[in-house]
């Protein structure tokens, strides 16, 4: 499974990305806006920094306009992915993309059923929004395992992206579920890498090591 930041703070992205274990990122209107900068530099810096796939949402609501900023969008890097939402006017706009050999990642999918229409468009990627489904008093995790479930069945070779993850637990579970991709924030993604035990052991370790570097000096 690969393993994405969703994010537009270009530092976060250069962190993470130094770990080498960045397999791209994702975007949305809501996380540019956060950055207070143009859209086009934000957009262009992230797919310069990072050799993965990384989302770039579409922001026109109309099925045309949406096509033809989608074909803007899928110019600005040979790894750049569209996101379309999962609309009528998504599924349209996407299709035509698809059609002309465009990546798109359809995003804001939140049931199987959903999921079923995305691949048949024949988009790249779907995006389950797991957390935002919980929020919603249902079970995200069962919707994405249907989800990963049916693709199998079925062949489809859309890759399953989840989404809207909370902690690491839920990347833990996608995992299991059989996405493809799990995207998640910057604390999330540092979460993953902590645990007391480790923690705690490498604390003995340098203790046991300084003390050994002290012994040795004075028997010399």
């Amino acid at each position: 499974m690969r393993l994405f930041l969703d994010t537009a703070e270009i530092e976060e992205i250069r962190e993470i990305n130094r770990w080498g274990v960045l397999g791209g990122v994702t975007t949305n209107p809501t996380l540019v806006a956060n950055t207070r900068s143009e859209a086009d530099a934000v957009w262009r810096q992230i797919l310069s920094e990072v050799p993965g796939d990384v989302s770039l949402e579409t922001t026109e609501a109309d099925a045309d306009a949406m096509y033809k900023q989608g074909v803007e969008l899928a110019g600005y890097g040979p790894n750049a992915v569209v996101k379309v939402p999962m609309t009528p006017e998504g599924l349209q706009a996407g299709r035509r993309l698809t059609d002309e050999g465009i990546r798109i990642n359809v995003t804001l999918v939140f049931s199987p059923a959903q999921a079923i229409l995305a691949s048949e468009i024949g988009a790249y990627i779907v995006s389950p929004f797991i957390g935002r489904i919980d929020d919603a008093a249902a079970d995200g995790m069962h919707a994405l395992r249907q989800i990963c479930d049916i693709y199998a069945i079925q062949g489809s070779t859309t890759q399953v992206l989840a989404a809207s993850l909370r902690h690491p637990m839920h990347v833990v579970e996608a995992a299991l579920a059989g996405a493809d991709i799990a995207t998640m924030p910057y604390e999330v993604f540092t979460k993953l890498v902590h645990h007391p035990l480790t923690d705690l052991g490498l604390q003995r370790f340098q203790a046991d090591w300084a003390k050994l570097q002290e012994q040795l000096k004075g028997e010399a």
